[in-house]
């Protein structure tokens, strides 16, 4: 209720002044518990997640706010994402709303404040209860960028619940190639020999964030490297570069499409996805997700957790504690006792 009374004067700057200034909301805010397990509670990569809905990275790029996003009752958080050096990303304007089709288009470029910055903030929070992910990129400028995942995963394993590999944003010019299954698999390799090197013990689970802008061939490649590499999950998916029919007078700014035109498509690569696996490997579905309705489809397709971001735009961080108590209304509806059981049960 608050956040609609405040949302006309946020639509009212640009969008990305907009989010600074929620970012900024959120961290006024009194801190909270995160939220204790309940009947949505489910595991995934050995990790306990108290319900299965969370913050997708991109919203919280330099780790700001993930205890109050977890107060709020997200079951979990994925902060960034993060390079080794800060930088500015693209010129600006770089986001927009397309309210008309409740979607958003970025072309942010990785701007984040780098890996230092993020990491004090990371170690400010250490002994904290909630699972924060850590969502890791490579410089644009980078001469070796399968060397600066490597040096992500060396500093932040210390302080992430997970690692999440991100080479499916469009917004970074040839990093959508790290995709390919040579450069995916020395780069997967890197990532989890300097993950063990900085934490020898009980290292946290590799997730590896992929582009719904795929291929059946590019789809089991992928699924085939993540099952050999025991990665702990693919996260399904990114924005995309194609354009649905749109109405917005935005619709022809180039970048990555997000919000409901991608749903079709994210909850179609994620059925791909978990055919190609076989179900032996957890998903987490994102793109699009804006209801119960979206998630419990999502998670009867295949999907263990499931992320938001661009409906967060028009609907406020409280849509999450809602979409969980939806949630429990719909795994009751449908006689199911947990989430693991309702998994692919479509």
């Amino acid at each position: 209720m608050l956040f609609r009374l405040v949302r006309p004067a946020i639509f009212a700057f640009d969008p990305e002044t907009g989010h600074r200034l929620a970012l900024r909301a959120l961290a006024a805010l009194p801190s909270r518990a995160p939220a204790p397990a309940g009947p949505l509670a489910v595991e995934v990569a050995g990790l306990a997640f108290p319900n299965p809905v969370g913050v997708a990275a991109g919203f919280d790029k330099d780790a700001e706010v993930p205890d109050v996003l977890l107060g709020l009752g997200f079951g979990f958080t994925e902060v960034g994402s993060i390079t080794p050096i800060p930088q500015a990303g693209n010129p600006k304007p770089r986001l927009f709303r397309l309210v008309e089709d409740g979607a958003v288009i970025n072309r942010m470029g990785f701007n984040n404040g780098g890996a230092e910055a993020a990491l004090a903030r990371l170690r400010a929070r250490a002994g904290r209860p909630g699972i924060v992910g850590v969502n890791i990129g490579a410089n644009k400028d980078s001469a070796d960028r399968i060397a600066d995942y490597a040096v992500m995963a060396r500093l932040v394993s210390t302080h992430a619940g997970y690692l999440c590999v991100n080479v499916s944003s469009p917004n970074t010019p040839g990093l959508r190639a790290l995709q390919d299954e040579g450069a995916l698999t020395a780069l997967i390799e890197a990532v989890i020999a300097a993950r063990d090197e900085a934490v020898p013990t009980a290292p946290p689970p590799v997730f590896l964030k992929v582009a719904p802008d795929l291929e059946p061939a590019d789809i089991d490649a992928i699924a085939r490297i993540a099952i050999e590499r025991k990665l702990g999950a693919l996260v399904v998916s990114n924005t995309t570069i194609t354009r649905p029919a749109l109405r917005s007078a935005h619709a022809g700014e180039t970048g990555g499409l997000s919000g409901a035109p991608l749903r079709a498509l994210a909850t179609q690569r994620l059925r791909d996805f978990r055919k190609a696996t076989g179900g032996a490997l957890p998903l987490v579905g994102v793109g699009g997700i804006a209801t119960a309705g979206h998630a419990w489809e999502r998670i009867r397709a295949g999907a263990s957790l499931v992320q938001l971001y661009s409906a967060m735009v028009y609907e406020g961080p409280g849509l999450g504690a809602r979409i969980v108590r939806g949630l429990e209304a719909l795994m009751r509806r449908d006689g199911f006792a947990s989430i693991a059981e309702a998994v692919g049960s479509e």
